[in-house]
């Protein structure tokens, strides 16, 4: 059985408080990363919010001539690859 003033109760108790001192520096990098990330998500919420997409910002009239420019050169290259392939 273990006395006090046993060397490995001493030597136990050094040790274990060693890894109390480890757990809560942990503890604390812990706190400083949760609060480093919540600082990064209101970041990205920031920038998010102030972007808009590139179709958002056109007209509608654009965002149909574009989309018939696109249909266009799918066909286009739907042609050529249909060509090809024979």
């Amino acid at each position: 059985m273990l006395t006090n003033d046993s060397p490995y109760h001493q030597q136990f108790n050094k040790l274990l408080n060693q890894i109390r001192g480890e757990v809560d520096q942990l503890k604390d990098q812990i706190k400083e990363l949760e609060k480093e990330n919540n600082r990064l998500r209101e970041k990205i919420e920031e920038i998010q919010d102030g972007q808009t997409d590139i179709f958002s910002a056109m007209a509608e009239s654009e965002r149909l001539a574009l989309r018939h420019q696109v249909l266009g050169l799918i066909s286009k290259i739907d042609d050529h690859l249909e060509e090809n392939g024979q």
